[in-house]
């Protein structure tokens, strides 16, 4: 059996890095979700564009919501990000067949991991992206 040895602390700059790395997607998040509950004419626009109903906008802004306040808990964190995954890939999806752009939920998605990743230990041991020595 193959032991392994823990990934080493990071730094303080990383640990910064990191916290504004989950920061921003968070923000968007829950900003995109509060958009859904106030529902101003915009998300009305948006959503009939995308070619959703309206009647979804409170359960994806419930969704949303959830999901964000999962991945924000250190001890939940990776099922929350792999809940964001799922939704932004419905968001890419959806991007995808109105022929809009998706590199920004992309984009979203691949800052999210890469935060959790420099923050979580767990996540640095469980893919290691050195070289067995």
């Amino acid at each position: 059996m193959e032991t392994t040895t823990p990934p080493a602390p990071i730094s303080k700059k990383l640990r910064w890095t990191s916290r504004v790395m989950i920061a921003l997607p968070a923000l968007m998040m829950l900003f995109s979700a509060a958009m859904k509950f106030a529902q101003p004419p915009e998300v009305a626009q948006g959503f009939e564009h995308l070619g959703w109903s309206m009647s979804l906008v409170n359960v994806l802004g419930v969704l949303q919501l959830v999901c964000t306040v999962i991945y924000l808990v250190p001890r939940t964190a990776i099922l929350g990000a792999i809940l964001l995954t799922g939704y932004l890939g419905g968001a890419i999806a959806t991007c995808v067949r109105v022929g809009d752009a998706y590199l920004p939920q992309v984009i979203m998605g691949v800052v999210l991991w890469g935060g959790l990743y420099l923050r979580d230990s767990r996540l640095r041991a469980l893919i290691p992206f050195t070289k067995a020595g």
